[in-house]
């Protein structure tokens, strides 16, 4: 009989392999945070016991979400500039009041506030770009959650940095502070190709080979953006990154809402990640990243939320639904991007796209426990002839019930067991009032 540190009998365990595999009545066994064992719930007893037993008997445990496109501490700017255009949005209202308020302390405040959004909604893991990057990080270290927190570069001034050698060099201090962090690193994150130069983007992608890093850029989100990169050089964005070397699969291509047959060529021949954002590409009316020919060329897919003040929420199981309905809308094709295949975007698509599918992003022996329990057993779900298809099509957030990383248990019951929900509720008051009377 071997101790072990929890056990967790569940209903459906949806492992979010790729074999789509569904478990009944199935245990997941756990010791230091880690998935020891899965087994049928009336063999557990044979081979395991643990003082730490808990019973999800009417629920779906299923790998956490990973949110591979987030601007964490935007989240205090939720609903301040709606129903506007990418770039009316971004130099009218979001540029400026990033100019006057982000700081480390709001960075700090606000991306702690939407860690217990995201912990609210499944999310376990998210990847983020933005700035002040080490208040994230000890944000992402009091929340328990795991992540990945982008060396931002754009090409003007901020608070944070001036140039973009100085992004670099303060982004490469923080990746070497937490190069060893069991549950926090960084990837490159230059903001978009009409922010940069390409010198710099050749430096930043002979760094990230030199330390192994992904690299995540806005690329063709609009059409602007490659009506202006072909007024201006006679070549659309990802082309000219792809006559640099950028475009590899160390590349995660974010949004690219606008592919015609050229980029299609280029994808399929450097197998880029790509992460859809399909509820802020459709508010912003973006454009439509065609999530099923990209499956056909064998290309990762994730799904990314993007920020709260162009979506307007961090809730991945509204992603999955969204991006779902989005596909069989434009293929005209009800059996485009299926259930279990919008489940696996979530989860191990994402963990993929940041090279950490070793680690999470599904559920089997060796992963670290990174879990959420969704309780079906409410009027909105009955009955589960499909727990796949009621975890897209018809539950919502509220369902998820409990949340772990690494064995660590992030809420129960609905409560938040390492943020205090009181806390940060004056925050957001605090920062709106600030924000508002200014």
């Amino acid at each position: 009989m071997n101790s072990v540190h929890q056990i967790i009998y569940a209903k459906w365990l949806m492992t979010c392999e790729p074999n789509n595999k569904v478990l009944e009545n199935h245990a997941l066994i756990i010791h230091d945070g880690v998935i020891k064992d899965i087994l049928p719930s009336k063999e557990v007893s044979l081979h395991y016991q643990s003082n730490e037993v808990h019973e999800y008997s009417t629920h779906a445990v299923m790998p956490g979400f990973v949110n591979t496109h987030t601007h964490l501490a935007m989240s205090f700017f939720r609903g301040l500039a709606d129903d506007l255009s990418l770039m009316d949005w971004l130099n009218n209202h979001i540029w400026p009041a990033e100019n006057a308020w982000v700081r480390e302390e709001f960075v700090y405040d606000a991306s702690l506030f939407a860690m217990a959004e995201m912990i609210r909604s499944g999310t376990t893991c998210f990847n983020d770009m933005y700035f002040f990057l080490q208040a994230t990080a000890r944000a992402a270290d009091v929340a328990g959650i795991r992540g990945r927190i982008g060396i931002t570069v754009i090409g003007f001034p901020t608070a944070w940095a001036k140039t973009s050698d100085e992004y670099i060099a303060k982004g490469l201090e923080f990746y070497a502070e937490y190069k060893q962090h069991p549950r926090i690193g960084a990837t490159f994150a230059p903001h978009a190709i009409y922010t940069e130069t390409e010198a710099t983007l050749i430096k930043i992608r002979d760094l990230a080979e030199k330390h192994n890093l992904k690299i995540n850029m806005h690329i063709q989100e609009t059409a602007d953006e490659v009506n202006q990169s072909m007024s201006q050089t006679k070549l659309r964005p990802l082309r000219r990154l792809n006559d640099i070397g950028f475009v590899s699969p160390r590349l995660i291509a974010v949004h690219m809402t606008q592919i015609d047959e050229e980029d299609l060529e280029i994808i399929s021949a450097q197998k880029p990640q790509i992460v859809h954002c399909p509820e802020s590409n459709m508010k912003l009316a973006s454009g439509s990243c065609p999530v099923t020919t990209l499956q056909k060329l064998g290309i990762n897919v994730a799904l990314g939320t993007d920020s709260v003040a162009s979506n307007n929420d961090l809730n991945m199981l509204a992603e999955m639904r969204s991006a779902a309905y989005h596909s069989k809308l434009i293929t005209s094709n009800p059996e485009a991007l299926n259930a279990y295949e919008v489940l696996t975007m979530a989860t191990l698509n994402g963990a993929k796209a940041l090279g950490i599918d070793h680690v999470t992003g599904s559920l089997s022996k060796n992963k670290s426990a990174d879990f959420i329990a969704i309780n079906l057993d409410e009027i909105e779900t009955l009955p589960v002839y499909h727990p796949a298809s009621q975890i897209v099509y018809a539950a919502s957030r509220s369902q998820v019930t409990d949340v772990w990383v690494a064995g660590k248990q992030l809420m129960k019951n609905r409560v938040l067991l390492t943020l205090d929900e009181g806390e940060l509720k004056k925050k957001a008051h605090y920062w709106f009032n600030k924000i508002n009377q200014s």
